[in-house]
C-alpha cells in the first residue's frame, strides 16, 4: 500500500511541479542556483581588460564559471566554460589568448546531481567568446535561447576577434528561441535575461530571484574584476564603449532597486563567495 501512495505522491508532484529531478532530491519546489567551476584562464598581460592601461603587462588568472538554475518548470545552463577538452592535461592548454585549465569537467560536476547534458532543458551563454561556450555543442537536446543580434555577430565575416565559430556549430540543428532583448526564461519573473551590450552586440546578464537568498545578478562579461566594476573600465575588444557604459549603469541601478547581488563571473574572488558545490542558493 505505501508504494501505491508513493506513486500517487509522485503523480502530483510531476502534475505540480513538472519533470525536474535532481539526483535523490525530488522533486524541487523552488529555484535553485548552482555555481560550477568550469575553468581558468592564466594570462601573462592583462593589458586588454582595461582600455585605459592600468593592467600593462600585469598577469593574472579569471574564472571562468557556469551556472546551473533549477527551476520546477526545468533546467537552465548558464554559459559551459572553456570546455572539457581542456581537463587534460591537468597542468592547462595554451591557446592564443590564455591557457585553459579546467581542474573538473562540466559532465562530471553534472553527475554530481545524476544529470547528463541530455538532461538540461535550456542553454543560454551571457555570449558567444569561446571561454563562454566551449561546452555548448554538447547541448544538443537543450533549447537554446539566443538573441539574434548575438547570432548574427558570431556569424559575421570576418569572424570576430575571441570566437570560435566550431564551438557553436550545433546551433544550426539545436531548437532555438531567437530574443532580442531581456527576456523572462519560466515566465514567472524569477529568471530574467537581462540585454546589456557593449561587450558583445547581444550580450546578457542574468537575474535569478531565490525565495531565501534573494536577488542575484550573474554579470557575464559585463565586469571582469571588482576593479573594473569599480572603476568602471572595460576591455579593449568590446564592440561599443557607449554600450557598455549604458548597460553598466542599468545593471548597477537594477542591483541597487532589488539589493541584488552581482557575481562577477570572471573573478576568482567572486566566485569563491558562492556555495562549493555542489551545494546551492534557493
Amino acid at each position: 500500500m505505501k508504494s501505491v501512495y508513493q506513486a500517487l505522491a509522485a503523480v502530483a508532484s510531476f502534475l505540480i511541479f513538472g519533470p525536474v529531478c535532481i539526483a535523490k532530491d525530488l522533486p524541487v519546489s523552488e529555484v535553485r542556483l548552482y555555481a560550477l567551476d568550469c575553468g581558468r584562464l592564466e594570462i601573462s598581460n592583462l593589458a586588454p581588460f582595461a582600455d585605459t592601461g592600468e593592467y600593462d603587462g600585469h598577469p593574472g588568472e579569471l574564472m571562468a564559471s557556469c551556472f546551473l538554475i533549477v527551476h520546477p518548470k526545468g533546467i537552465l545552463l548558464w554559459d559551459t566554460g572553456l570546455g572539457d577538452k581542456y581537463a587534460v592535461p591537468s597542468g592547462g592548454t595554451k591557446l592564443p589568448n590564455y591557457a585553459a585549465v579546467v581542474p573538473k569537467t562540466v559532465a562530471a560536476q553534472l553527475a554530481e546531481l545524476g544529470l547528463s547534458y541530455d538532461d538540461i532543458n535550456y542553454f543560454a551563454f551571457s555570449h558567444a567568446h569561446a571561454d563562454h561556450v566551449g561546452n555548448a555543442n554538447e547541448l544538443k537536446k537543450a533549447t537554446w535561447i539566443v538573441d539574434s543580434r548575438e547570432a548574427d555577430w558570431w556569424q559575421g565575416t570576418p569572424t570576430p576577434e575571441r570566437v570560435n565559430p566550431a564551438l557553436l556549430t550545433a546551433y544550426s540543428s539545436v531548437t532555438v528561441k531567437n530574443i532580442r532583448g531581456d527576456y523572462d526564461v519560466f515566465g514567472d519573473g524569477s529568471v530574467k535575461m537581462l540585454w546589456t551590450p557593449g561587450h558583445t552586440p547581444g550580450h546578457h546578464s542574468l537575474m535569478v530571484t531565490l525565495k531565501n537568498s534573494g536577488v542575484y545578478i550573474l554579470s557575464g562579461d559585463l565586469f571582469h574584476s571588482y576593479e573594473n566594476r569599480a572603476h568602471r573600465r572595460m576591455p579593449v575588444f568590446n564592440v561599443s564603449r557607449a554600450d557598455t557604459l549604458a548597460s553598466i549603469d542599468r545593471i548597477e541601478a537594477i542591483a541597487k532597486n532589488t539589493g541584488a547581488k552581482v557575481v562577477i563571473q570572471h573573478s576568482v574572488e567572486s566566485f569563491q563567495t558562492l556555495p562549493k558545490f555542489p551545494a546551492y542558493l534557493d
